[in-house]
């Protein structure tokens, strides 16, 4: 279970949001829409503790997460608007270094596997800084595949993709809602995502 009660967030001198709530249940997802520049990215910064809320609080599971700290981290997996590759290593280093980081090892198959999944058959040796931007939003991606976290924040994840990866990243997130995990994104799309367990965040107006 995710809360927000009361949210507010301060850039410099300008307030981008105040008030925000909402509560997701195992299962739910919650669609952040708005402008530019309204404050959809960092709202996702405050629920992944990246940054503090100048008012209101954040739960999850009843717990507000800055007594949580790494243990709240260790539930999460975010996927900011900048595609979070290092370059010069490839699609699968990339892979396994990020299943390192949260304390797990995944074997070179099963990251070509995932890589596979996700159109980039043959890439797996690739330096990222070879592939397209839609390659490597695909690579950043194909972290779903092996997610164990429960909590999925994605800034804007189908920018980038053709039709077929929007298809394929829909898909994979709802799975992951159908086995009562919960996920937050910002989209200016319709994401297409089951609808009944669904919320709704406009930000800026």
């Amino acid at each position: 279970m995710l809360n927000a009660t009361g949210l507010s967030c301060v850039r410099g001198e300008r307030e981008l949001f105040a008030g925000l709530d909402f509560s997701l249940a195992p299962g739910s997802w919650l669609q952040v829409t708005g402008d530019n520049g309204a404050g959809k990215t960092s709202l996702l910064r405050l629920l992944v503790g990246l940054s503090e809320p100048a008012a209101g609080e954040i739960r999850w599971n009843g717990t507000p997460i800055r007594e949580l700290g790494d243990e709240y981290r260790g539930k999460l997996l975010y996927l900011g608007h900048q595609t979070p590759v290092k370059e010069d290593l490839s699609a699968r280093e990339n892979l396994q270094i990020s299943a390192a980081l949260k304390g797990y090892e995944l074997a070179a198959s099963g990251a070509e596997a995932a890589l596979a999944e996700m159109g980039l058959t043959g890439r797996a040796d690739s330096p990222v800084r070879t592939l397209s931007q839609g390659q490597k939003r695909r690579v950043a991606l194909a972290q779903l595949l092996h997610s164990g976290e429960p909590l999925w924040v994605l800034d804007e994840p189908f920018v980038a993709l053709d039709n077929e990866a929007v298809a394929k990243v829909i898909k994979i997130i709802s799975k992951h809602l159908a086995g009562g995990g919960v996920a937050v994104l910002t989209s200016h799309q319709e994401a297409g995502l089951p609808a009944a367990s669904k919320q709704m965040l406009q930000i800026g107006r």
